[in-house]
């Protein structure tokens, strides 16, 4: 699957986001590394705390069918260009990546896409 292809994914899972609050839809979809792609969506709660953001719901539906290593992500919000993941993303996806160096964070920018590495984005990530 391409990294446009992804991004595609992740377009059609922001469409189903649940969020009468911020009005923000986000689309999230990941490559695992064994190939197999598992999207996401964010979903509000009128506890703000308790929102849920696309990223991590890829993650657990990932994780759900046994995923334990990632490849990529892509990334979209049709209200934003470079929509890359919040801090708590960010550590989350860490989880379960080998390198931080070889997962790659796709987005939309402009009519193309932009990439980065979760290192780019998350220098000195926590480790146990």
């Amino acid at each position: 699957m391409t990294y446009e292809q992804l991004l595609e994914k992740a377009k059609e899972a922001s469409k189903n986001a649940y969020v009468p609050y911020s009005k923000f839809p986000v689309g999230a979809c990941i490559l695992a590394a064994s190939g197999q792609i598992y999207c996401g969506c964010n979903f509000e709660n009128g506890s703000l705390g308790m929102t849920i953001c696309a990223e991590r719901n890829a993650t657990g539906s990932a994780v759900l069918y046994g995923e334990r290593k990632f490849k990529a992500i892509a990334i979209y919000s049709p209200l934003r260009d470079n929509c890359t993941p919040c801090g708590a993303c960010r550590q989350v996806l860490h989880e379960f990546c080998e390198k931080d160096e070889e997962f790659d964070i796709i987005v939309k920018s402009g009519d193309g896409i932009k990439v980065y590495t979760l290192a780019q984005l998350l220098p000195e990530s926590f480790t146990l």
